[in-house]
């Protein structure tokens, strides 16, 4: 009988107890997808925060993938004229990272015998990307940005879609500080890379993720 009034007490006490933790609400995020929280001027990448993923398909059987990181670059904006916004950002190739040890040592490895690596090769220059134009979107959140991709000493246009993620201050820093994400597609062989064309992709897709610091 105890037991029984036992188990009635504490289910009473769980049922006033979930009421008053369903009326606490949840910490608000530092960034919100608000447009009205981002102002003009001058923004940095956040290096720690922001990657460019790229994945292959590899045989036919499978992809498999990897990210630049260490992202260094400016973004130009003005929220009254946001299609003017300018983008330059430098990724430096050496910084890929994969699981595969194997895989990391293939792209960066130089070329047998003096001739030409298969990928990258052991001191590879950093690529870049320079905007040359923006075309928003709906809402202006979203946007194509076509620019500048130079890569192994190749350059060429190449357009990104681009969607504006998140504004506000940094937690820490308190920072203002703005995020984008985008993705876009290039054929690896239009920058001199055609090694194992057709059994390693020609087609690359690339996924960015980018924290931008306002100076």
């Amino acid at each position: 009988m105890r037991i029984a009034q036992s188990f009635a007490v504490f289910a009473l006490i769980g049922a006033a107890t979930v009421p008053a933790l369903a009326l606490q609400e949840a910490p608000e995020l530092p960034g919100t997808m608000d447009t009205s929280r981002v102002s003009g001027g001058t923004y940095v990448t956040d290096p720690s925060h922001t990657l460019v993923a790229w994945t292959v398909n590899h045989f036919g059987f499978n992809d498999y993938f990897g990210a630049f990181g260490d992202v260094e670059g400016t973004l130009e904006l003005d929220p009254e004229a946001p299609e003017n916004a300018k983008l330059d950002v430098t990724i430096p190739i050496a910084s890929v990272a994969v699981v595969s040890s194997g895989l990391r040592d293939h792209l960066l490895r130089p070329g047998k015998d003096g001739g030409d690596p298969d990928f990258f090769g052991a001191e590879p220059e950093a690529a870049r990307f320079v905007s040359t134009s923006v075309n928003l979107g709906a809402g202006e959140t979203s946007a194509e940005i076509t620019g500048n991709l130079t890569l192994n000493g190749v350059t060429r246009p190449v357009t990104i879609d681009a969607r504006f993620t998140g504004a506000g201050a940094h937690p820490r820093s308190q920072v203002e500080t703005v995020g984008f994400e985008a993705s876009g597609t290039i054929l690896r062989s239009e920058f001199g890379i055609d090694y194992a064309i057709p059994m390693v992709s020609d087609e690359v897709e690339l996924k960015i993720s980018a924290a931008f610091e306002k100076q």
